[in-house]
């Protein structure tokens, strides 16, 4: 059974930083992209950011670029955001998600963390 649990989210004002966190267990994440997805209200999900199983490689929405960063510990099995310079257009639930390296869509998802920027 394969879990991926966020945490992290929060109520922070415009202008503030959050980091959101996911522990993958369940089995060995050898080899899988990891990424983060949001949610907001009325709005379909989007992808936000994706890391390589290596590290090395990362990818962003341009909506986040410079002020979002995606990491990793692969020993530990995490997944990291890091939000900072929020805005309210930032509110959404975010999820994490995981791949394998050879699959176009993600075939694991977490429950989400809600995060709410106010103005």
């Amino acid at each position: 059974q394969v879990q991926l649990v966020e945490s992290g989210g929060g109520l922070v004002q415009a202008g503030g930083s959050l980091r959101l966190s996911c522990a993958a267990s369940g089995r060995a994440f050898y080899g899988y992209t990891m990424g983060w997805f949001r949610e907001a209200p009325g709005k379909e999900r989007e992808f936000v950011a994706a890391i390589s199983w290596s590290g090395g490689g990362t990818n962003y929405a341009d909506s986040v670029k410079g002020r979002f960063t995606i990491s990793r510990d692969r020993a530990k099995n995490m997944v990291y955001l890091e939000m900072v310079s929020l805005k309210p257009e930032d509110t959404a639930v975010y999820s994490c998600a995981a791949k394998t390296v050879y699959s176009i869509n993600y075939q694991y998802w977490g429950q989400g963390t809600r995060v709410t920027v106010s103005s």
